[in-house]
């Protein structure tokens, strides 16, 4: 479905039995809600509904000029929550979804039945500008994440996953490339101004934090430090993934996900 917002339109998908609690799901950089198909099944078998959102430019969701906060990215979900008259819901988001996590705990904290935040950072790496001005200046020259896909992917997933599910790998790529070039430019504005060491203490939402063990796009020390920051948060690494471990591990993530919600499901 589709809700203007924004000056454009945001595309979600709601599946599951109406009353039950919603898990919404906010996919990383240059990917959407397909991101996720692993974990729709197993979520609805265990009894909730489930809240796909594409960020801007990603997806189904209009592609809206300008740089994007993380702020006005969580203001974006909290949208699509008030259209579906959704109180609260878990959030689960990876990457930025993840970073786009935090700002919604900070600011929208009674909207969050509990945070699942993934493959995640706290805040704008040291010497980030100088990894992405590059990037930024290849998807301006060629109107396309194109010449930046196959390098992300293999940052995003071992070589042992592309060999045993190369379907599954062609399809993450088919989605970088599919990516608006204004949503990746917005998104990594975002991505290259952020801070949340100074208000992670005062959320006071129950969070997991996860991580694969071999991400190097966002280690896992910068995951375990957003962990000690956040009151009784708790840190979990999955084995043998790289940065998208929903797709690499997926047996691994859902039962950690699906464990973290039966205990803080109230």
């Amino acid at each position: 479905m589709l809700i203007s917002h924004w000056g454009g339109r945001l595309h979600f998908d709601l599946v599951g039995e109406a009353g039950k609690q919603v898990v919404c799901l906010v996919h990383s950089l240059a990917t959407d809600g397909g991101m996720w198909s692993a974990q729709v099944g197993p979520l609805l078998a265990a009894g909730y509904r489930v809240l796909r959102v594409d960020l801007r430019g990603h997806g189904g969701s209009d592609s809206i000029p300008g740089d994007y906060t993380m702020y006005s990215l969580a203001d974006d979900v909290v949208a699509v929550l008030d259209y579906l008259k959704v109180d609260a819901a878990h959030y689960v988001g990876l990457s930025i979804g993840g970073m786009i996590g935090q700002a919604f705990g900070d600011r929208h904290g009674s909207r969050a039945r509990s945070l699942i935040l993934c493959d995640t950072e706290p805040v704008t790496p040291n010497g980030a500008a100088a990894l992405w001005e590059p990037r930024k200046a290849i998807v301006r020259e060629a109107g396309s994440l194109a010449p930046l896909a196959a390098g992300m992917v293999e940052r995003w997933l071992t070589p042992a996953f592309k060999a045993a599910h190369p379907v599954r790998w062609q399809i993450v790529y088919d989605t970088i490339v599919a990516t608006t070039v204004d949503g990746w430019l917005g998104c990594a504005a975002a991505i290259l101004n952020f801070d949340f060491n100074p208000v992670l203490p005062g959320i006071k939402v129950p969070t997991l934090v996860l991580c694969g063990a071999d991400d190097p796009a966002t280690p896992p020390a910068a995951n375990k430090h957003i962990a000690g920051l956040i009151s009784g948060a708790r840190y979990q690494e999955i084995a043998a993934a790289k940065h998208l471990p929903n797709v690499e591990r997926p047996q691994d993530f859902n039962a950690a996900l699906l464990g973290w919600l039966k205990s803080n499901c109230s």
